[in-house]
């Protein structure tokens, strides 16, 4: 299976379990790993026959900054199920960093990763 890589969507999001986080907000980044087929779109040379990875960014950056949930799990799934039903992909992998997480101690990221495919 071919891959397309978009790594780093940025934007401030307000999820979290605490009251500030949602009041404050705070920068979210996602990775998108997206597997399907490049046949199709190697021999049309058209955007039209691939997944579109300008608006996967768009869909990603959507979901970061739209309805706050408590949980980047919950987040990075609700990405990788948006992504699987709004284009032509066989599976994808999602991956949320909350690198401004609220832990008491040095830390460099915090992330969570989902994977999910067509079944």
């Amino acid at each position: 299976m071919d891959r397309i890589t978009l790594s780093g969507v940025t934007a401030i999001g307000h999820h979290g379990v605490f009251d500030f986080e949602r009041r404050d907000g705070q920068p979210f980044v996602v990775d998108a790993v997206l597997h399907l087929d490049f046949s199709k779109a190697a021999a049309s040379d058209d955007v039209l026959d691939t997944a579109h990875y300008g608006e996967v960014a768009g869909c990603i950056r959507g979901w970061i900054t739209g309805t706050p949930l408590n949980l980047i799990e919950a987040l990075a799934v609700r990405i990788a199920e948006d992504v699987l039903r709004r284009f032509p992909v066989a599976a994808v992998d999602i991956t949320v960093h909350k690198p401004q997480a609220p832990i008491e101690v040095d830390f460099g990221d915090v992330s969570v990763s989902v994977h999910r495919d067509r079944q």
